[in-house]
């Protein structure tokens, strides 16, 4: 493979939290280590709207709305910048970092047929069925929505 548009795309997505950022920098370690790397990457992160954030929270007032969307907007680029700086440290610079508004789940199939992928990495919270059902999973939507492999990466759980 001699150009980038002979490569594969991977996509990751990731959002405000641990396991994200763990998946992300899994995928950097075991994917990305070699040179040349046989995917290019794509990292999404899904930001809610803010209507979507009153209606779970049942705030109902729009008089928020404003301060709510600066709010989203600065966590978005606290993400975007948190990937940036994983990527840096683990030599990795070629990558095209997007930021889409809505539902993560739409977000990230949506992702996949734009660039048309191969493989979607999103981490795992480690909900338990119940907790998953309710909460409805990203990472169990994907994997049987989207049109390319999935790979859900665990965070390992720690004994102390």
């Amino acid at each position: 493979m001699t150009t980038t548009e002979e490569k594969s795309v991977m996509v990751v997505g990731i959002e405000d939290n641990q396991h994200s950022f763990y998946a992300l920098e899994w995928t950097l370690d075991h994917f990305f280590g070699t040179s040349p790397s046989l995917f290019k990457l794509v990292i999404v992160h899904a930001k809610p709207s803010p209507a979507s954030v009153i209606g779970l929270t049942g705030l109902g007032s729009v008089e928020i709305l404003p301060s709510l969307e600066t709010d989203l907007k600065k966590i978005a680029a606290r993400v975007v910048e948190k990937a940036k700086e994983i990527c840096t440290a683990k030599s990795v610079n070629d990558v095209i970092v997007e930021v889409e508004e809505g539902d993560a789940r739409n977000v990230l199939c949506e992702a996949v047929e734009k660039h048309h992928a191969s493989i979607l990495v999103v981490g795992s919270h480690g909900y338990g069925v119940l907790r998953r059902t309710v909460l409805s999973s990203v990472s169990d939507y994907c994997a049987h929505h989207a049109h390319c492999s999935v790979m859900i990466v665990k965070k390992p759980k720690h004994k102390s």
